[in-house]
């Protein structure tokens, strides 16, 4: 089975007029990590303060050691093969990312790479065992997982692997996540809706692991 773990970091949070700046992916074949990637990808215009203070990432780095996105695009084509399963941290975020990058490129095959894929958000099951907040860095303390340099995608994609892990560890239930994102009530769902994908559903906040039976999926 070959498993993407993934991350993004963007010029902001609306997809629609927004680019990732960087891009990581680890990614796992049959329980051994083969590959791991990270690049920076070259963009219009000064980045925002906010997000350099944020991530670390400057204009100058972009400059120097990005790319042009048309190659991360062939780089997904090539990568994202069918029945592949992507992993991230608020999946819904990342997802709609990395479709849009790949909409501008391949508006035509877009749908047929995004949709011969399954996809798991670890924030989704991380709500379920877990009381808020539940951020990654949260997923990472409350493991006792060691901490990285968060806001960076490759560090956060690392510490998405070891999530990953712990998740499973604890209780192995995350077949059941696929396809399946919670969202909140609150904001509704937020970037590329897929609801021929994803089966999006409404989730609360708990204040301890719900039960098997009680688990987003079974709602």
């Amino acid at each position: 089975m070959k498993v993407i773990y993934f991350d993004t970091e963007t010029t902001g949070l609306n997809c629609s007029d927004c680019q990732i700046i960087e891009l990581a992916m680890i990614t796992e074949v049959d329980g051994k990590i083969i590959d791991e990637y990270d690049k920076f990808i070259k963009v219009e215009g000064l980045l925002p303060q906010k997000i350099t203070e944020i991530t670390g990432i400057t204009d100058k780095m972009l400059n120097d050691y990005g790319v042009n996105e048309k190659s991360i695009a062939e780089d997904l084509k090539n990568r994202l093969t069918p029945g592949t399963l992507m992993i991230a941290h608020n999946c819904q975020f990342d997802l709609s990312f990395v479709f849009s990058l790949l909409e501008r490129h391949y508006p035509d095959e877009v749908d047929g790479i995004v949709n011969n894929l399954d996809w798991l958000d670890t924030l989704t099951v991380f709500k379920d065992r877990a009381e808020y907040p539940h951020r990654l860095i949260n997923a990472v303390k409350h493991y006792g997982i060691k901490e990285v340099n968060f806001h960076r995608a490759i560090d956060d994609t690392k510490a998405l692997y070891e999530v990953t892990k712990a998740l499973k560890n604890e209780r192995d239930d995350l077949d059941e996540y696929i396809n399946v994102f919670g969202y909140n009530p609150k904001y509704g769902v937020e970037g590329v809706i897929l609801d021929d994908l994803i089966e999006y559903k409404k989730q609360y906040y708990n204040n301890f692991m719900v039960s098997p039976d009680n688990i987003l999926p079974r709602k």
